[in-house]
């Protein structure tokens, strides 16, 4: 039987956009409790009021997963005002256009693993101690399947993606016996914001094939419902065309 996450504290990050706005809107609709973070405080606003219109709250938080200092006062500020965090979704991530090596900077690098990557690490730093000391814990992380399968998607993203699973599996490892559970997604194409940031952008015909945000968000949910006996520790969601 699936759980019931009323009352439950979500934070998302990344949730001013696509996936994260989504799975925000999903979990509220839930009767959870959620902190919605992003850098865009205007996209978070109007996420707000629209499901104040339906009568569903949530908060909201501009934070910026780069930035270790963010990501812990974002934590705190979470269990301030919600309480306790029973899930976390890190959902923040970027590519740029530049992807080749061709063209590839060290500065693009360095900005691509610390939103990628380092974000998630440094949310999941923050967050860990508290859910240790209770004993419970869910840590969703949104990948990509360019993180399993070599593509055209540029090395720092397939880089940062790859070492989002690798962070995901061994915080569940080392910390499974403090009943934390971690799940990492893997989606196919996504028709999201992230793809304006394409050499070329995927023609229509192939967008109409594409996964929805809203897709992986009720893949988020589904995983966020099962019972604390189950773990899914790693999910692939790929278009049907593929």
């Amino acid at each position: 039987m699936a759980v019931k996450l009323t009352n439950q504290v979500v934070l998302v990050i990344g949730a001013s956009s696509g996936i994260g706005r989504e799975t925000a809107i999903l979990f509220a609709r839930e009767g959870a409790r959620v902190m919605a973070a992003a850098r865009r405080k205007d996209r978070l606003r109007a996420l707000q009021q629209e499901l104040a219109a339906e009568n569903a709250a949530l908060e909201i938080a501009v934070a910026d997963a780069s930035s270790v200092e963010d990501m812990e006062g974002l934590v705190k500020h979470t269990r301030e005002r919600l309480g306790e965090i029973d899930i976390l979704v890190y959902n923040t991530g970027t590519n740029v256009k530049d992807r080749a090596l061709t063209r590839l900077t060290p500065a693009i690098w360095d900005m691509m693993i610390s939103v990628n990557l380092s974000g998630a690490f440094y949310a999941t730093q923050a967050a860990l101690p508290a859910m240790r000391q209770r004993g419970a814990g869910h840590l969703i992380y949104v990948a990509s399947i360019s993180g399993i399968v070599p593509d055209v998607s540029g090395a720092a993203y397939q880089a940062s993606k790859r070492g989002l699973l690798g962070l995901a599996h061994a915080v569940r490892v080392e910390e499974k016996e403090n009943g934390i559970r971690t799940c990492v997604i893997c989606p196919g194409l996504v028709d999201t914001e992230i793809l304006e940031n394409r050499p070329v952008k995927p023609p229509a015909e192939m967008l109409a094939k594409a996964l929805q945000p809203g897709d992986v968000a009720e893949a988020i949910l589904a995983v966020a419902k099962l019972p604390v006996r189950a773990v899914v520790p790693e999910l692939q969601l790929m278009p049907t065309y593929l």
